[in-house]
């Protein structure tokens, strides 16, 4: 191992050498640009037109289709995505125009439904004021007949008062009590009195 480690090193050493020399010899002989220099043109001409060939026939046979695919596939996508994206648009005008048809439908029943609640609150407060009506026009003629009575009780009170008012003083004066007479006289003062 050791001897080829050896020659490993003797070869470099040479190889070292050789170059050391031929980077002498060339910066001696070369000077200049190596691409400028007029004797090697015809030959970099020759290798630059291969090349293009080359190049143009690598990239019109390989490449440009393969770009073109690429570039065909994409235009397909996105003209896909724009007629899906043009659905969706449709479908959401027409979910838009039904979501706007069910809001008109539910305002409509809503208003619906308050017309019949406010027509049956109507009905109800109608019969509760000819209720109460009623039950006033009964109180008040409950009020009317018990004052008519009152006032009876009170027009037939007042005649027995005055008929015993009247009989006293006619026999404290000292005349005779005709009872008749007295009710015709009462009678006749209360008749121009209650008139």
């Amino acid at each position: 191992m050791i001897s080829l480690l050896q020659e490993a090193a003797t070869t470099a050493a040479e190889h070292t050498e050789e170059a050391a020399e031929a980077a002498a010899h060339g910066s001696e002989s070369a000077s200049g640009l190596p691409q400028l220099d007029f004797s090697t043109f015809p030959n970099q001409i020759f290798w630059l037109i291969v090349t293009l060939a080359v190049l143009y026939w690598v990239l019109s046979r390989i490449a440009l289709p393969r770009i073109a695919a690429v570039l065909s596939d994409r235009q397909g996508a996105i003209t896909g995505d724009l007629m899906a994206a043009e659905e969706f648009k449709q479908k959401a005008k027409e979910a838009e125009a039904a979501y706007d048809k069910a809001l008109a439908d539910a305002r409509a029943e809503a208003q619906k439904i308050v017309e019949a609640n406010r027509a049956e609150i109507q009905k109800e407060l109608d019969a509760a004021v000819a209720h109460a009506d009623a039950e006033i026009g009964a109180r008040a003629a409950e009020s009317e007949k018990r004052i008519r009575e009152i006032r009876d009780s009170a027009a037939n009170d007042a005649r027995e008062v005055a008929r015993d008012v009247t009989a006293e003083l006619v026999s404290s004066f000292g005349g005779s009590v005709d009872q008749s007479a007295i009710d015709s006289a009462v009678e006749t003062r209360l008749k121009g009195a209650l008139q």
